[in-house]
């Protein structure tokens, strides 16, 4: 039986596509925070648990976080 739990392995925030609206700091705080030029960056790629880490992308209004399992295919957007 094939497990549909999701695997993250790496997190890449768009800086040109990245708006500093902050949602994805809302989901997840302990993975991402707001830079000096209020943009998204990835603190801790393990900060939070995978369907966060998802959520926190599918937040982002302008899908400017890039999502890819472990063996580097892109799951979101």
């Amino acid at each position: 039986m094939e497990s549909k739990k999701v695997k993250i392995g790496k997190v890449y925030v768009d800086r040109d596509l990245c708006i500093g609206a902050a949602s994805c700091v809302a989901v997840a705080p302990g993975v991402f925070e707001l830079d000096g030029e209020n943009k998204a960056v990835v603190r801790d790629s393990k900060g939070a648990d995978d369907e966060t880490i998802l959520l926190a992308a599918q937040s982002c209004p302008t899908k400017a976080i890039i999502v890819y399992d472990e063996e580097g295919n892109q799951i979101y957007p």
